[in-house]
């Protein structure tokens, strides 16, 4: 009989896919749970049910996955924040990261609610009300399906922040754009710096002298903490 780690972690996953049917019936159509094995990134998606995301089973990680992968142990839930998905739904999600008896992160469980009605009562009351408060600008998180689509998200999001082609980015900005990424968990991934070299058109060794200097740079403003 297999008692290693991974059979550990099979048994909590089958435990939780119930769990992932149980939570969506009890919120109805307005919320879907997403179960994930972290230990296959491209694929991580196990369970899920409901549709406000549109995530599959066998689907990628989503951006906050990579963030969660990247912090390894240091990683912590992340409850009731607020997002925007691609085509503009307003999503209340709470991200609980799944251990094993070591303590190792091998997982999440995710719960996404479609509040995007509750805003437009909410703004037509105010509005009647005479309120006139503009809403806070929200993050948008690619809930794709294929890992790729997700890097390919990030990298356009960071390169928006700055001004015009990498060709016209100083090496300062350039360092900043990897080290945004890395902050974002990209590079936890396997194969995304090869996919974000051909996305910023420069070659694998530039892709991967750049990322050095952004860890580097940030290791010595950090004191050299991790």
């Amino acid at each position: 009989m297999d008692n290693g780690p991974d059979a550990e972690r099979d048994a909590i996953l089958a435990a939780l896919k119930p769990v992932v049917e149980g939570i969506a019936a009890t919120f109805g159509p307005v919320c879907d749970v997403v179960l994930h094995d972290y230990r296959h990134p491209e694929k991580s998606v196990v369970a899920v049910a409901g549709a406000v995301t549109g995530r599959q089973v066998g689907g990628a990680m989503s951006e906050i996955g990579m963030r969660v992968l990247a912090r390894g142990g240091a990683a912590s839930d992340e409850l009731n924040y607020v997002t925007r998905t691609r085509d503009g739904t307003l999503v209340k999600s709470s991200t609980m990261v799944l251990r094993d008896s070591t303590g190792a992160v091998f997982g999440a469980l995710c719960v996404n609610v479609d509040v995007g009605a509750v805003t437009r009562v909410h703004d037509l009351l105010g509005a009647l009300a005479g309120l006139g408060a503009a809403p806070a600008e929200l993050p948008t998180t690619t809930f794709g399906n294929d890992i790729d689509s997700v890097v390919d998200a990030l990298v356009d999001a960071h390169r928006s922040k700055q001004r015009g082609s990498w060709a016209e980015l100083d090496r300062a900005e350039r360092v900043e754009l990897f080290d945004g990424l890395d902050a974002r968990g990209v590079f936890a991934v396997r194969g995304a710096v090869e996919q974000v070299a051909a996305r910023l058109g420069i070659s694998r060794a530039s892709a991967y002298n750049y990322l050095s200097r952004a860890r580097a740079a940030h290791d010595t403003s950090t004191g050299g903490s991790t």
